[in-house]
């Protein structure tokens, strides 16, 4: 296979829609609407097929975002408190509350669509926490994509949808973004789509840092192992600023399956304890004061809880355990006068125990049965995962993006009245993101991307509507790129005849070799599972270095098939995810997640100097990095 075997497609549209995960679903169910009204063509391209495309594949037992505030269950103000407290004072609070704003319709549809959310008696929702709403999700992600297709397809001709078509770079002229270049994993095709406007929604980043599944476990991950960090990259390729950068996020989940844990503690009120029985959030609470005003109010932010628990691993007290088999009986023990009736009830519990891993992490329950757990009759290891880059979790990496003009300060607003106030716009014109690819909006999960999908699509339409004219596309930028991504097939054809073995050759590097080696910098020197998740300026000053020659290594990337080709380019994309992620933790000197990663040089919070966003520009033109401190701006909530 060789470049020249590659036919060129060109797809000229207004709207561009790059993913197809429950944002990308948000921003062509709402961009439909509004592109039909218009008389606007919407094309969505996919690197998957929609169903089952994105961090929701594989199903969810509860939505982590409904507020309730219809029924004056919760306000908006309550969840943007709840995210600052959770992000230690760090968010766009504008970002957060236009989503918190909108979340529950987005769940409503969901409803609407025929997902099967869990009501009590007096037909209520069912919550898992003050936030979580329970489902029978296996088929979630399916319901939400088919409601995107159906609404593209009310556009006829003018709605379009490319699967199984990776996209890689962006176009850009004259500093706007005009589109993007990309080929399909099934055909010897290489598209260029050009738009008026394009929202980047391609998910977030995972194995960029060494995993624990190693060996045959290697691709097991919390966070799907495809994606790639296809957004970061190609914000941060566009020139867009990016923020946040260092927020990564550390899940403690059931070891190895990486099954959620969110049932068991806040459904089953389960407790987390050391191999000695001790409760780390009780023995070591005396060291939540050290990180206040956050460790000493509630709920505790998700990384001190994690940070708790590693201490007592440190300590030589692990494995830690979720007491499953006390929860159970604890919530069976109201029936333990009727023996019939508490056999119903244990086996009811039992049996909602495994839903919850069937319902979106089927491995774990498979791990289970592998391993012969019986969770009503021993506890099962939790554990704190590898890195991983996701903005709409608990995480907070992504753009730097434009918020709604009736919430976004005017300190944050200055910077695109340049260029144009159209809600969710990057720094750089025309090009859109939300989900995974927008920055220091956490929390926002699955219901909240889709909302915010739908958010982005309207400043997008809006955008059109002011600059509706057909972007100029330099056809020499065009075809240099379609030489640099097709070369590793070129490298491939050219050297391999010369060696005995495809993945062994002087001339090349396969990407799964790639991929090893960035992971080995990443968890040796930026503070992975290996390392403790500690690190300090040395230690990052030489992972820098080890980047700087993988980066010039990257340029002989091979491979053999489409395929391969796909994977080199996701290690490219990891690798720029990689560096930036880097860049921000040497740039922010304090300790403000432990939990997520700890700089051993700079032990405590500093909120004197460090109470600030850290944002990074790269700039496509020179190729070099800036950082800049960000004030924080608090809404009075």
């Amino acid at each position: 296979m060789k470049p020249s075997d590659f036919e060129t497609v060109r797809v000229d549209t207004d709207l561009l829609i790059l993913g197809g995960g429950m944002s990308a679903c948000g921003a062509t169910f709402e961009a439909s609407y509004w592109a039909k009204k218009h008389g606007l063509k919407v094309t969505v391209v996919d690197k998957a097929a929609m169903d089952r495309s994105g961090a929701v594949a594989m199903g969810l037992s509860a939505i982590n975002q409904y507020i309730g505030y219809g029924k004056g269950q919760n306000t908006v103000e309550d969840y943007v408190k709840y995210v600052r407290q959770d992000l230690m004072g760090v968010s766009r609070e504008d970002l957060v509350y236009d989503i918190a704003r909108h979340v529950d319709s987005s769940v409503h549809l969901f409803e609407k669509w025929g997902l099967p959310i869990w009501k009590d008696e007096s037909g209520e929702y069912v919550h898992e926490g003050r936030w979580q709403i329970m489902i029978n999700g296996e088929s979630y992600k399916v319901v939400v994509a088919e409601a995107a297709k159906n609404a593209l397809a009310t556009l006829g001709d003018k709605g379009q949808l490319f699967e199984r078509v990776f996209i890689v770079e962006p176009l850009l002229s004259n500093g706007k973004c005009v589109g993007a270049v990309g080929f399909s994993v099934r055909e010897n095709k290489f598209y260029v789509f050009t738009a008026k406007a394009t929202i980047a929604c391609m998910g977030g980043a995972v194995h960029v840092f060494r995993p624990r599944s190693v060996g045959e476990g290697l691709g097991r991950a919390w966070y799907p192992p495809w994606n790639s960090g296809s957004t970061a990259y190609f914000t941060i390729r566009a020139g867009a600023e990016m923020t946040c950068q260092e927020v990564r996020f550390i899940p403690v989940r059931f070891k190895d399956g990486y099954g959620p844990v969110g049932a068991w503690f806040l459904l089953f009120k389960s407790r987390a304890t050391n191999a000695l029985g001790e409760e780390y959030m009780v023995t070591r609470a005396n060291e939540l004061p050290k990180w206040a005003p956050y460790g000493t109010a509630k709920p505790i932010p998700a990384n001190l809880r994690n940070w708790l628990g590693m201490e007592d691993v440190m300590a030589g007290k692990g494995p830690i355990y979720m007491r499953t088999e006390e929860a159970i009986a604890n919530l069976a023990a109201e029936y333990k006068d009727d023996p019939k009736a508490f056999k119903k009830k244990m086996k009811e519990l039992e049996a909602e125990a495994w839903e919850d891993f069937l319902d979106m992490t089927i491995s774990q329950a498979i791990l289970w049965a592998g391993m012969n757990i019986q969770p009503e009759e021993k506890p099962s290891e939790i554990a704190a995962a590898e890195p991983y880059f996701i903005g709409s979790h608990s995480g907070a990496s992504g753009a730097w993006v434009c918020g709604a003009e009736d919430l976004m300060p005017a300190e944050y607003r200055k910077q695109w009245e340049p260029i144009g106030v159209y809600n969710h716009m990057t720094t750089v014109p025309a090009l859109f993101t939300a989900g995974d690819g927008a920055g220091a909006s956490s929390h926002k999960f699955s219901s909240g991307s889709h909302a915010e999908g739908r958010i982005a699509a309207k400043g997008a339409i809006a955008y059109i509507l002011d600059h509706n004219e057909a972007p100029a596309v330099d056809e020499a930028q065009v075809a240099a790129l379609r030489d640099k991504i097709l070369a590793p097939l070129a490298r491939f054809e050219e050297f391999a005849p010369i060696s005995s073995d495809p993945d062994i050759n002087p001339n090349f590097i396969k990407p799964k070799m790639f991929m090893f080696r960035l992971q080995k910098i990443m968890d040796e020197y930026c503070g992975g599972v290996s390392a403790q998740f500690t690190t300090n300026k040395s230690l990052l000053e030489r992972g820098l270095d080890l980047l700087t020659m993988l980066k010039e290594d990257s340029e002989k990337l091979a491979a053999s098939s489409l395929h391969e080709l796909m994977r080199c380019w996701e290690n490219v994309q990891r690798l720029w995810i990689a560096e930036s992620h880097l860049r921000h933790v040497m740039f922010r000197e304090e300790t403000r997640w432990p939990g997520y990663y700890f700089r051993a040089d700079f032990p405590d919070m500093d909120e004197k100097n460090w109470h600030c966003f850290v944002n990074s520009v790269w700039n496509p033109a020179t190729g070099e990095w800036t950082m800049k401190k960000v004030p924080i701006v608090h809404l009075d909530v």
